[in-house]
């Protein structure tokens, strides 16, 4: 099992990716859980949104942007959205790598993104809507 790493110093890649997820969506646990299952070695720093707002705050990250999308910043410090962020934690997974090469070679990227990009924000309309994610966590 990955150990979650200390990402309270300020990040200055090259280094681990570091992946911002929403630990209190059953279905994104259950998908960071599979992830972080089958990972080899450390090879991502895994930080919920909800429970390490301090992180937030560390990288410039806004609640609000934590939850409207999954957030990857990568190895060389730039931040990743979306589908992108799929692709760097994809590329780190060696069970993974094949799905971000045929993405990346078949020019599947765009419509991925389109379809991530609705299912992000009804997600987010149902799990943030009426504020209810800053109440849950206490920001």
């Amino acid at each position: 099992m990955t150990t979650q790493l200390d990402v309270s110093a300020q990040h200055t890649g090259p280094d681990l990716p570091v992946v911002f997820f929403d630990g209190g969506c059953p279905l994104c646990r259950r998908e960071i859980a599979h992830y972080r299952r089958i990972g080899t070695g450390q090879r991502l720093c895994w930080v919920d949104a909800v429970s390490e707002p301090e992180a937030l705050k560390t990288h410039g990250l806004s609640l609000e942007e934590a939850m409207a999308e999954l957030h990857v910043l990568d190895g060389n410090g730039c931040w990743q959205r979306g589908i992108d962020a799929f692709l760097v934690i994809w590329q780190q997974l060696p069970a993974y790598r094949w799905l971000a090469k045929i993405i990346t070679t078949l020019g599947l990227r765009r419509p991925l993104a389109f379809a991530y990009g609705h299912f992000a924000a009804s997600r987010n309309r149902r799990r943030c809507g009426d504020n209810r994610c800053a109440a849950n966590s206490g920001m």
